[in-house]
């Protein structure tokens, strides 16, 4: 009877978790919370969704294969809509920004007419100003929304014609090197000795 019993309550509480998973399931699927061929992430694994059933679903990462079973939870579907990309570059500090807006909306706009990516955009690439200021370099920030096909190689691209064009009109990226100048080097020994001599001369 003993064993009866472990065997009976083992079984009951099986069947919720089974229950509880075809449950979850049939809410995902009413929900059209994701489809065959779209990139998500369920917290314990996240790949491209090659097959799913109420109770499991088949994901290929570029790394392995995974079978997502039981209660899935929260899924994050990075394919579904839009995506907005929002990346930073360092300029110089004397860099005329409004020379930099105007060159990468001419990115941006050569972009849209670009018959490979046009296709993608759905707000185009544009310079959103100055984030911060740090003591060698402005940062600027930079934003586009595209369809989520491929937003890391349309980001690339961004990047790739960006530096281009901004290399073809003189602006300049920041250096990591900092001019530092010693207090009472020769510099400042030499504008003492001119400072003196300019005084020392009868007016």
């Amino acid at each position: 009877m003993a064993g009866a019993t472990v065997v009976g309550l083992a079984i009951s509480f099986g069947s919720q978790a089974l229950v509880r998973d075809i449950v979850s399931g049939i809410f995902y699927l009413a929900d059209d919370a994701f489809r065959v061929g779209e990139y998500i992430d369920c917290g314990k694994a996240k790949g491209t969704v090659e097959g799913f059933t109420v109770r499991s679903i088949r994901l290929r990462h570029q790394n392995a294969k995974y079978t997502q079973s039981g209660s899935v939870g929260q899924i994050t579907n990075f394919s579904r809509d839009w995506a907005t990309l929002k990346f930073n570059l360092r300029f110089a500090r004397d860099t005329d920004v409004e020379k930099l807006r105007k060159v990468t909306k001419r990115v941006g706009l050569a972009m849209l007419e670009d018959a490979e990516l046009k296709d993608n955009f759905l707000q185009p690439l544009k310079c959103q100003g100055i984030v911060d200021i740090e003591d060698n370099a402005i940062v600027m920030r930079f934003k586009m929304t595209v369809r989520p096909a491929r937003p890391t190689y349309i980001q690339r691209e961004a990047v790739k014609r960006l530096i281009a064009a901004f290399n073809d009109a003189g602006i300049e990226f920041a250096s990591a090197t900092v001019s530092v100048r010693t207090v009472g080097g020769p510099d400042d020994i030499a504008a003492a000795a001119a400072a003196a001599a300019a005084a020392s001369r009868p007016n």
